[in-house]
């Protein structure tokens, strides 16, 4: 499909974009004087601030894309994971934000390690790199295929300039760098999502009231279905996933972690996590609801679509088609920068992983300079990884190297809510009894991707694994769930067949409970004494 050319203004203001981006990286390039403040910060940043790059990394170029084709499509199921977050958090970020502040150094997988030894904290770390770069491709790919489209640009230029562009701000600057791009992309993210709502709402004859009532006709906004059916993309599957996704997202991940010690305190950490968590809600529905009104928008205005399109086009023919110069610029700058908050996250949070797991354990003795010297390397490496990833994608077209990493991320991700789960909540679980529970996650995930994934063979599709009527039978999204309750109810059960210490208390949420114990009692005065002279 074919757009028309973008303005000179709207050129104009995408090139804007960029450079304001690369000044950020530049401008915070001279405070990057040892490793701990590279990965870290100064802890001089205020909590709006770390909560508002929280949200920007959550919200990446795939929202901006993936959210409003789903609700053109259907409805706002895809959103009801996201109302889980809230749900599930706002009690837990009190006990996960201090307990990392206190327990770790940088990387998140050294509480893993802490509580159940080196090779949990392999395990996790492995997953997150595996996790992230298929992340980090499959944004890159999606905002270079729109951006591409959109400009006329080749795709392969469009890739070349957003790596560069998103390498240079994380290499030179840092966390820092990455924090206060994220509040601006974050801002210019939110800004351009309003604008195309107020275009779709007062553009058609008859207004909002218009819209509305062609969205109410055509029962566009709902969260259904209902049914109790693990089989099919249902409310419950879902939720279930949501929970699951919540605590996976602000217990595990380093991307979010990481933002959680660049904070001055507890209390100001715990701000941040709320004001992230709080945030994402909000801008999710809006950008659902842009799919909705798309879907009114097409049939209560003049304008029309093109015969052939899907539903995934519909967002980007809409902003060339229908928005005027200048604000399409605003729109495909905004586009942009939502792959650049996300990505930026990734890449320093990666250089953090692959310094603290990796680089110091292989060089105990190496220098600060050293540690930041490898961070800088790791951040370039990670990347150009992207852009690689990404770059196969389009000579794949998408498909096949997308299958390849979705089957790597179902195995190796598989179960890390469960392991965290398990070291926070129980005394008595015990590394030998977590690898059980890990080696059975690990058998059962590969056991429902081979038994439900489809492949071309010799001109016909077929299962990887056919065993009939013990294929796995649920929604893919619900492999989640299982191996995290499997890592957790074997790796505790299996805990109880090997002799070990309780774990220190200090790791785990009795711990936490303890410490509030104490100070209610230092701070709730006894009864008065009664002198009788």
């Amino acid at each position: 499909m074919t757009y028309e050319t973008l303005h000179w203004v709207d050129y104009l203001i995408i090139s804007v974009s960029i450079m304001v981006t690369v000044f950020m990286g530049i401008y915070f390039a001279n405070r990057q004087k040892s490793s701990d403040n590279y990965f870290a910060g100064s802890q001089n940043i205020p909590s709006w601030a770390i909560g508002f790059s929280i949200f920007a990394t959550l919200i990446s170029s795939v929202t901006f894309l993936a959210y409003p084709s789903a609700a053109f499509a259907s409805n706002w199921i895809l959103l009801v994971q996201g109302i889980m977050v809230p749900v599930t958090l706002v009690a837990m970020i009190w006990i996960i934000v201090p307990l990392f502040r206190k327990v770790i150094r940088l990387s998140t997988y050294e509480y893993f390690e802490r509580r159940f030894g080196y090779f949990a904290r392999l395990y996790s770390s492995i997953a997150f790199i595996l996790i992230h770069f298929s992340k980090m491709g499959t944004v890159l790919y999606l905002v270079g295929l729109a951006l591409s489209e959109m400009t006329g640009i080749g795709i392969f230029t469009v890739l070349g300039l957003l790596g560069l562009v998103i390498i240079a701000i994380t290499l030179l600057g840092g966390i820092e760098a990455v924090i206060w791009m994220d509040v601006i992309q974050g801002f210019l993210l939110i800004g351009g999502g309003l604008l195309c709502v107020g275009i779709l709402l007062f553009t058609p004859e008859g207004g909002p009231s218009a819209i509305f009532q062609q969205i109410s006709i055509d029962n566009k906004i709902g969260f259904g279905p209902y049914d109790w059916d693990f089989t099919q993309l249902t409310f419950f599957v879902m939720a279930l996933n949501g929970v699951f996704y919540a605590i996976q997202k602000y217990g595990t991940d380093q991307t979010i972690v990481q933002r959680y010690l660049t904070a001055k305190n507890d209390k100001e950490a715990k701000k941040a996590a709320h004001i992230g968590v709080l945030m994402s809600v909000p801008v999710w529905a809006l950008f659902m609801f842009i799919g909705t009104a798309l879907f009114a928008f097409y049939k209560v205005s003049t304008a029309s679509l093109p015969a052939d399109i899907s539903a995934d086009a519909v967002f980007p023919y809409f902003i060339m088609s229908e928005l005027p110069v200048g604000v399409t610029g605003l729109v495909v700058a905004a586009l942009a920068s939502a792959a650049v908050s996300s990505l930026d996250s990734d890449m320093n949070c990666l250089a953090a992983i692959g310094v603290e797991d990796y680089y110091q354990r292989l060089k105990p003795n190496c220098t600060d300079r050293e540690r930041l010297n490898m961070g800088r390397i790791l951040v370039a490496i990670s990347g150009i990884g992207a852009v690689g990833v990404a770059s196969l994608y389009v000579l794949w077209e998408g498909e096949g190297v997308l299958k390849a990493v979705f089957g790597l991320y179902a195995i190796f991700s598989a179960g890390i809510v469960g392991i965290f789960l398990l070291g926070l909540l129980s005394k008595r679980a015990n590394k030998q009894g977590l690898y059980v529970g890990i080696g059975a996650c690990v058998l059962f995930t590969a056991y429902a991707v081979l038994s439900s994934t489809k492949m071309d063979f010799g001109g016909g599709s077929r299962l990887f694994l056919d065993l009939g009527a013990y294929n796995f039978p649920h929604h893919k999204y619900m492999l989640g769930v299982y191996s995290h309750i499997i890592v957790f109810v074997v790796g505790y059960v299996a805990s109880f067949l090997f002799k070990s210490k309780n774990a220190d208390e200090s790791l785990t949420i009795h711990g936490y409970f303890k410490k509030v114990d104490k100070e209610k009692q230092l701070i709730t005065p006894g009864p008065k004494q009664v002198v009788i002279k």
